[in-house]
């Protein structure tokens, strides 16, 4: 029973709950809820979803993640980062039936849900750090823009058929240019935004709600909807979600399998840096992989109610955080109201305009955008700044879909680039520094004549073979005196395979065809045994894998009864 318990961290919670943080988290959920329903609504509608639907995406989540997430007071639900990538599966696929893209949505959620459980179980919590920081203010800058982009047309109050960032861009201006333009949507969707990203920081006043009240207000008080065309949410359907299976075509199987997975990578991205920041606040220690099957959890329940893929929100994590949130109580308690809210009064919004819903998008998005960070990644190490807006171009120009498979593409060549041509150099001894160091480095560095000191910073493996054995056979061609042995200074070496190990039989014979013994120094256990099983310990000979560059050194000297006076054997000897 306690197995099954260790995947269910709410119950555990549950039964240590103290009732002084009962009336803290309630109030926190009340005011949380405030701030979840137009958001839901608005996040919905970028993802190309009619706006009940986030709200549906909102309730669920938060229920399932209270039972099975492992952090305290984290809000999950529809997140601006995955509207772009949602949009980009389902308006192709769903041909402008609502109904379709619901159920492709839903079956996204699944695939997302069920990658990141079976992901969590596995224990692959780690597989994000892939996404390096300079990919992934790349890959989120470009949704931000794919996102800011998509909510454009309801802004000014019209409509386009979506073909690409890049494409809608040119059709929005071509529209604004042609009188299509509502010019009373705008205002009061531009009116919307300037209030929420001029109370942004406020953390006393919550500027979406202001925001959106107030343009609720505006447009019922001044009848905008009828006598200027502001399109509005108009009453959203009663009643609450009931039990469905998602079923689509084969034929939309494979791009919803590639999107699900992809949001899969993405959300918890970013749920794990959430996650791990409000851990350290609160003192706590969150599973990385336990967040995955809580984010999983959560996605998988809101594909079976109507709901759509979701994801942490740093947005709404600190509203719940400051209103007084103690525990996931405080989410049970927003989805709850919201709850009460479809069942009791489900029209109380009928008068909310679509501008203003875009005008909450568009300030998510702003969020999201990264520049200073980058600037300094720019005057600090300039190739990954260009990773970032290679990145960055790959989603603006290509789309999200294509530009996640650009963002992994690029951060697994990006991790193998250091493996595949690592730094590698060779040592000498400089006066007056302890151990062995890089002549390079060191240009006065003395060298042990007839030994080769080759440090080689990496694993070996089947990318790098040939070119460890290249360096090594031209250091030996560049040395100043005739070599007779060559030792690899093995401390970065963590693995090897077979290819290695056979390039370096390879090289061992080599260099014995020319008199030279190749010989290991600091090479770490498990990698030694490696070499045992592929039968290279052996070929070498035992003898010539030595604990230290030092004693290598010592016994070089002694084999070969080499004169060579270190600069400790002068000091100790004037002592």
């Amino acid at each position: 029973m306690s197995h099954w318990l260790r995947w269910l961290p709410g119950i555990g919670k549950l039964r240590r709950y103290e009732m002084a943080s009962f009336s803290h988290d309630v109030f926190a959920g009340l005011v949380l809820a405030t701030m979840l329903v137009p958001v839901g609504i608005a996040y919905a509608a970028a993802s190309g979803l009619p706006g009940i639907y986030g709200l549906y995406a909102t309730i669920v989540p938060l229920l399932a993640y209270a039972l099975f997430g492992p952090s305290r007071i984290l809000v999950l639900g529809p997140d601006s980062s995955l509207a772009a990538v949602i949009l980009g599966v389902v308006a192709p696929l769903a041909g402008g039936d609502p109904l379709r893209a619901v159920t492709l949505a839903g079956m996204m959620a699944i695939v997302t849900g069920l990658v990141l459980i079976l992901a969590g179980i596995a224990r692959l919590g780690f597989v994000t750090e892939l996404l390096s920081k300079p990919i992934r203010y790349g890959y989120m800058n470009g949704i931000a823009l794919t996102v800011l982009i998509s909510q454009l047309p309801k802004l000014f109050g019209f409509s386009i058929d979506s073909e690409g960032p890049l494409r809608d861009l040119w059709a929005i201006s071509g529209a604004i240019l042609g009188g299509k333009a509502n010019w009373a949507a705008f205002a009061v969707g531009i009116c919307t935004l300037m209030v929420i990203l001029s109370l942004k920081n406020n953390k006393r006043l919550p500027g979406i709600l202001i925001a959106v009240v107030g343009a609720t207000l505006a447009v019922a008080a001044l009848d905008l909807a009828s006598r200027y065309g502001v399109k509005v949410l108009g009453p959203l359907p009663q009643g609450l979600p009931a039990l469905t299976i998602p079923w689509i075509r084969y034929s939309d199987l494979f791009p919803v399998l590639i999107g699900g997975s992809a949001i899969a990578l993405v959300a918890f991205a970013d749920t794990s840096v959430l996650s791990r920041t409000y851990a350290a606040r609160l003192g706590d220690h969150v599973d990385p992989n336990q967040e995955m099957v809580g984010l999983g959890a959560a996605n998988l329940a809101t594909g079976f109610f109507h709901g759509f893929p979701i994801s942490s929100s740093s947005s709404r994590t600190p509203v719940a955080e400051a209103a007084g949130a103690r525990t996931q109580l405080t989410g049970v308690v927003g989805a709850l109201s919201i709850a009460l809210l479809l069942l009791l009064a489900p029209n109380l919004l009928q008068s909310l305009p679509n501008a203003a819903l875009a005008a909450v998008v568009i300030a998510a998005a702003i969020g999201l955008i990264e520049i200073a960070d980058l600037k300094r990644i720019y005057r600090i190490q300039r190739w990954e700044f260009w990773l970032s807006v290679l990145c960055f171009v790959g989603v603006a120009v290509l789309g999200a879909i294509p530009g996640i498979g650009l963002a992994i593409a690029v951060a697994i060549a990006e991790f193998l680039w250091d493996g595949w041509r690592p730094h590698s150099t060779v040592l000498g001894r400089a006066d007056g520094v302890k151990g062995y160091h890089d002549i390079t480095r060191y240009p006065n560095a003395r060298r042990v004549p007839g030994l080769v000191l080759f440090r080689w910073d990496a694993p070996l493996f089947f990318a790098n073979a040939e070119l460890f054995k290249e360096r090594v056979l031209d250091a030996v061609e560049k040395s100043p005196t005739p070599v007779r042995w060559v030792v690899v200074a093995a401390e970065p070496v963590t693995s090897v395979d077979v290819t290695a190990c056979d390039a370096v039989a390879e090289l061992d014979n080599a260099l014995h065809k020319d008199g030279i013994e190749l010989c290991f120094a600091e090479l770490k256990d498990p990698v030694k045994d490696k070499l045992k099983r592929f039968g290279l310990y052996a070929q070498l000979g035992e003898s010539y894998f030595f604990p230290t560059v030092g004693s290598a050194v010592s016994s070089y000297l002694e084999i070969n009864h080499v004169a060579w006076e270190d600069w400790e054997d002068q000091v100790k000897a004037t002592a």
